[in-house]
């Protein structure tokens, strides 16, 4: 059966979709959270080196990673049974007398960025920080024992010679992040959306794949996601010209 060459029909639907605009707003402000936050792996590498004591290290950098092996599906029944009407949380509060401080963020229009920012974060930070605590093991000791002779404490050691050699590993991820900028993934907020926060938390793999796997619309949803990988790559150029720009080199 042949079938009528529409051209840029469904592309030009994403221009006049009235959802699109709260979609992308979405996008941007989890991504804008995760910008801001993103030095949090780094520093939580630094302060692991940091620890003196081997074992405890490797205790909490076991404890901190382990939650990224856990499914979002795990996840979100854990947060349900702690922050739910009827979770552990507010069933404490009931009990100290404190029900009108009762509240159930799963539930809170007004807090779904930061809590679904908490719950990714508690997810990933352990696992974003292994890249920096391998950098960290590669940096040369003699550097270490050259500013502690001259009486440099640890504070000083960390300022100074472990930040800096980081460093371009954080602008390299960085840069990565810019380019995923529309690219926050979708189970996570699949599994947190409730017809309360729904319109916050509708991002734009979100949308995609309700217009195309539960909507049936799979024409505009490819267009959709086609238009968002396009212009992922185009800031992925955009930064890496940035990069060179400032820095002198660039991961492409």
């Amino acid at each position: 059966a042949q079938c009528d060459f529409v051209g840029l029909k469904f592309f030009k639907m994403i221009f006049t979709d009235r959802n699109i605009p709260q979609v992308i707003k979405n996008t941007l402000v989890f991504s804008a959270i995760c910008f801001a936050i993103s030095w949090f792996p780094m520093t939580f590498a630094i302060l692991l080196n940091e620890i003196q004591r081997s074992r405890f290290r490797k205790f909490a950098q076991t404890m901190t990673t382990l939650p990224n092996f856990i499914g979002w599906v795990i996840i979100y029944s854990i947060a349900f049974a702690l922050f739910s009407s009827d979770g552990v949380l507010n069933l404490i509060i009931h009990q100290f007398g404190g029900p009108e401080f009762a509240t159930n963020v799963l539930a809170d229009s007004n807090a779904v960025y930061w809590v679904q920012t908490a719950i990714a974060q508690w997810k990933n930070l352990g696992w974003a920080s292994i890249i920096y605590i391998a950098t960290i093991s590669g940096i040369d000791q003699e550097q270490y024992e050259a500013a502690l002779i001259d009486g440099a404490g640890r504070f000083r050691c960390a300022w100074h010679i472990t930040v800096p050699s980081i460093l371009p590993t954080y602008v390299v991820l960085l840069m990565l992040d810019i380019a995923n900028i529309l690219n926050t993934g979708y189970e996570q907020y699949f599994l947190f959306k409730n017809a309360i926060t729904a319109p916050k938390i509708e991002v734009l793999d979100l949308y995609v794949y309700r217009m195309g796997l539960q909507l049936a619309d799979y024409s505009y949803a490819t267009a959709v996601g086609i238009t968002k990988s396009a212009i992922s790559i185009l800031m992925l150029f955009t930064a890496n010209f940035i990069a060179k720009k400032i820095r002198g080199n660039s991961i492409i």
